[in-house]
């Protein structure tokens, strides 16, 4: 087998991980359905799923959710109608661990191997080949993609079977949504006390409150940066969701969703949807009575 690459979704993530792929010497075909995204990560540009398909033998997938991926595998010009037997797909979207496993078992039928490959680590991650990887699907598969995967990532842990892979980055991204939730929460309540930001982040840096968003986030926010480019609110909320979709087939009380699904949907309702989900801060803030963290003129006025 080769190992021509093909990428269908080349977003803010699928693009930054294609332009790594290409940057290391191997050319893509990509496909979006915004025709200048594939050129913009230095891929060649298809017309079609059904074109990448074509001509790839590993097609990697970075789509927003699993209705996403089923029609780009199910439908009449997908990967189901056009694979062949011994490609690999390799699902580094986000999506239900229950859609993953039937797409596994149809793509099977036709001799294609379908890899859930979760992936945390943001866009900034992404540009640098950082992420980490959580994978599902045969173990030996896995193994053999191991060049691809070090283009973009500094480690990858194979989970399980088919489905594990997504399972595993439901909960890892259930816990992002709660740390960055809280924490904006927690810093929109400093400004209001008149605590100095870089000082309290210090403090919790240092502390048992220290989590992702206040060693990563916050000390770029504080300072007017949010990061753009990441994952939006509208989709932090669609894995929430999931997560407890999922937990409850588990069987798993959900006593700690409430608190990331009122601050996502807040920030969904309030005209942060399809901003980054650090500015769910920014919503907080709205309802608060119109605090912002970062203020430009206190700044100018420090002697």
């Amino acid at each position: 087998m080769t190992n021509r690459i093909g990428f269908i979704g080349l977003g803010n993530m699928g693009g930054r991980i294609a332009g790594r792929i290409v940057a290391a010497g191997h050319p893509v075909l990509g496909y979006d359905r915004d025709d200048t995204r594939a050129a913009a990560a230095g891929a060649r540009p298809a017309g079609s799923v059904a074109e990448v398909v074509a001509g790839s033998d590993i097609v990697l997938l970075s789509l927003p959710d699993s209705p996403a991926v089923e029609a780009v595998v199910l439908g009449p010009y997908g990967i189901l109608a056009h694979g062949r037997d011994g490609q690999v797909v390799v699902d580094l979207s986000t999506s239900a661990p229950a859609s993953t496993i039937r797409l596994h078992r149809a793509l099977a039928e036709r001799g294609v191997t379908y890899v859930d490959a979760g992936i945390s680590g943001g866009a900034a991650g992404a540009e640098k080949g950082t992420l980490t990887v959580m994978a599902g699907g045969p173990a030996a598969v896995i193994e053999r993609l191991g060049w691809l995967f070090d283009l973009f990532t500094a480690k990858v842990a194979t989970m399980g079977g088919s489905g594990a892979g997504h399972t595993a980055k439901l909960l890892n991204n259930f816990l992002n949504a709660v740390s960055l939730a809280a924490t904006a929460e927690v810093m929109v309540a400093g400004r209001k006390a008149g605590l100095d930001l870089a000082t309290l982040l210090d403090v919790i840096n240092s502390g048992s409150g220290v989590t992702y968003a206040s060693l990563n986030r916050f000390p770029h926010v504080i300072e007017g940066d949010y990061l753009e480019g990441g994952l939006t609110s509208a989709l932090m909320m669609k894995d929430v969701v999931l997560y407890v979709d999922l937990i409850r087939e588990l069987g798993v009380p959900a006593l700690n969703a409430s608190g990331p699904l009122a601050s996502f949907g807040l920030a969904g309702q309030t005209g942060y949807a399809d901003e980054i989900s650090n500015r769910v801060v920014d919503a907080i803030g709205d309802l608060a009575g119109g605090v912002r963290l970062y203020d430009p003129d206190a700044k100018e006025s420090d002697p």
